[in-house]
């Protein structure tokens, strides 16, 4: 791969070089600057990295809303010091979004958010002066020109997905542009949508199909990850939030243009169907398929259901150069494992390091499945009226829970995905430098006295569920700690089949042709299929033949499937499910209590704040001041 610390000065070079002006940062760079940055191949493709920073930078996921707003993590506003970790993406839940100074600001590059207009505008100074290098082939131009027309794309997209309507930056304005010419406004969704996958069927025939060279080039855009982008754009633009939305109905340009269509558009869903297929045939010939763990040499032994959780949690943290499930992920290595995960020996304990303040609430356990592959209120076998009594951890359950440690009742009998993705009281912990499958780690977290529970203020998890998922097992914490890294995954397979089946789903197919993808990745997570659990062991079940009913099992399997993904938060936004997901406090354990009676009493810590107005991120109000052309999102 290039070097991390090539695009991190790549990306330093972009934001020295480019003017600071805080509105759309439109007009081309020093012309002299830019005759030198193509005068030969070398330099060019230094340009063309720079293209690629910003989107580096997303590699945190404090600043990704569909990571802070999914539900799925709290972190705390009171801590004594925030161990490096940005709060503002996370407050915006406890209502702190506002139009004078928006968290997350990706119009602007303020508050977390990075500066989008200006990566647009360095994509398309790569393009005005492409032809310039008399030394770059023309093969490799090709390839640069449809890595920049993607890159343009994707920014195109990540703002659409924060704003809904936003301007279309086609091409840089000319420096002597009038002050009104620079005063665009918001395209059309629709038109939107248009262009970006206007971009990516451009782009998509002449990228790679997979990287040859990976030593030098993971990292860099392919035909499945354009195609699989592409399926997202699709669904995204098919699904309630933007697909008829009667909430933005009064949300016109100044010249009475509608930016939202006012109409349900069925044939949408087409085109998404047909943009996922055409992802997953050309992943999957490109040899994508999912991945299962194989053991390295010094795991001699492994129980079945140890192997299933393995197959789980690498296929988020296996090496991107042998991880046949990865389709696309960032460059730089997930940098917050340390927040993560728990402390589970006594020297960690006496020598805190991992803050584990990436907090899980209840509410998040309880979405995943028990072990019969139904949810938790549905199965007619599992006692959800008594989950939070206490029970303890058994022989039978020795792989999952601390044999002989009193748990709470909910963390038995639940699917591999529960025990791959959480940590949590009396949780086994697969690695840490343990890989013998009869003497493995398990957390203990009642009371300040615990390994893993409250010692101050800084270093403490306040629900009592760490995201167990985003820490490799090959990280060890003990009295200092060795950081195993991995990148997290933006597009994997499982997510294709998933947005696959729901797109079917939505045409209106019946669930034979829909339940076979969902089933894949049920397969893989050690559960029986959608028709199978749903038969046997759900009191509705008759659930997966109707179109409302396999929509609601489509949307729980894909929340669970990628959870702590970021991708979840994006879901609920579009299919406008996250004011009802938000409506409820969120809630964790009593974790200063040491007694499991009375730590298992949950208590609430936070009260979200969100309405349709949080759908979409307001506009920044001195930017309606700067650009009378702009109007603001709704209610804000």
């Amino acid at each position: 791969m290039k070097s991390y610390y090539k695009y991190l000065y790549m990306a330093l070079l972009a934001l020295t070089s480019v003017s600071c002006k805080k509105y759309l940062d439109v007009t081309p760079e020093n012309v002299g600057t830019i005759d030198y940055a193509f005068r030969n191949r070398n330099e060019a493709e230094n340009y063309l990295f720079s293209c690629y920073s910003t989107i580096q930078q997303l590699t945190y996921v404090q600043n990704d809303a569909g990571f802070t707003t999914s539900s799925e993590i709290i972190f705390p506003n009171n801590l004594t010091d925030n161990q490096g970790i940005d709060p503002t993406g996370f407050n915006l839940i406890r209502g702190t979004q506002n139009s004078a100074n928006p968290g997350l600001n990706y119009w602007d590059g303020s508050n977390g958010g990075q500066a989008i207009f200006q990566a647009l505008r360095r994509c398309n100074t790569m393009l005005e002066n492409i032809d310039k290098p008399i030394d770059l082939g023309p093969d490799e131009k090709k390839r640069w020109i449809a890595e920049v027309k993607f890159l343009k794309a994707y920014y195109h997209f990540y703002l659409f997905r924060l704003y809904g309507p936003v301007p279309i930056i086609d091409v840089n304005l000319p420096i002597n542009s009038s002050a009104e010419a620079v005063k665009v406004k918001r395209a059309p969704v629709d038109s939107v949508v248009n262009y970006i996958v206007r971009l990516l069927d451009q782009a998509a025939p002449d990228l790679p199909a997979v990287i040859l060279n990976q030593a030098k080039e993971l990292g860099r855009v392919t035909t499945p990850i354009a195609l699989s982008v592409k399926a997202e754009v699709l669904a995204t633009a098919a699904s309630p939030l933007f697909n008829g939305n009667p909430d933005y109905i009064s949300v016109k340009n100044k010249d009475g243009q509608a930016l939202f269509s006012s109409t349900y558009d069925a044939k949408k869903w087409d085109k998404a169907a047909a943009a996922c297929l055409a992802a997953i045939n050309v992943s999957e010939t490109n040899g994508a398929k999912l991945h299962t763990f194989i053991a390295p040499a010094n795991i001699t032994k492994l129980s079945d259901s140890l192997k299933t959780v393995l197959d789980l949690q690498t296929s988020i943290t296996e090496k991107w150069d042998v991880n046949t499930e990865l389709i696309w992920a960032l460059n730089p290595t997930f940098p917050d494992q340390t927040y993560c995960g728990p402390r589970l020996t006594a020297k960690a304990a006496a020598n805190p390091s991992f803050q584990g303040t990436f907090a899980v609430p209840i509410s998040e356990q309880e979405l995943f499945y028990t072990h019969n592959g139904v949810p938790i209120n549905e199965d007619k076998t599992w006692d959800y009226a008594n989950r939070y009594s206490v029970r303890t951890g058994d022989n039978a359950n020795r792989f999952y829970i601390g044999n002989g440690y009193e748990t709470v009742k909910a963390h038995f009998d639940r699917e591999p995905r529960f025990y791959a993705d959480l940590g949590f009281d009396g949780g086994i912990w697969f690695g840490n430098g343990m890989v013998n499958q009869e003497t493995l780690y398990y957390i203990q977290g009642r009371g300040s006295a615990a390994l893993s529970g409250p010692t101050d203020n800084v270093r403490l998890n306040i629900t009592g569920y760490w995201p167990k998922k985003l820490v490799n097992y090959l990280t060890v914490y003990d009295d200092g700690y060795t950081i195993a890294d991995f990148h997290l995954p933006l597009i994997r397979l499982a997510g294709l089949y998933l947005l696959y089946a729901e797109t079917l789903n939505e045409q209106g197919k019946s669930y034979a042709e829909v339940v076979p993808w969902l089933d894949k990745v049920r397969q893989r997570a050690g559960l029986p299929g959608v028709v199978t659990a749903w038969s046997n062991f759900s009191t509705n079940p008759g659930k997966y033949a109707s179109q409302n009913g396999l929509r609601d099992i489509i949307h729980q399997e894909t929340r669970i499937e990628l959870a702590f993904e970021c991708e979840p938060g994006w879901d609920l936004r579009r299919w406008k499910e996250l004011q009802s997901v938000l409506s409820r406090p969120l809630q964790g354990w009593n974790i200063f209590e040491a007694s499991s009676a009375n730590y298992y009493r949950p208590r609430t810590l936070v009260s979200p704040i969100f309405n349709v107005r949080n759908y979409l991120w307001p506009i920044t109000d001195n930017d309606l001041i700067i650009n009378n052309n702009l109007v603001q999102n709704l209610n804000w």
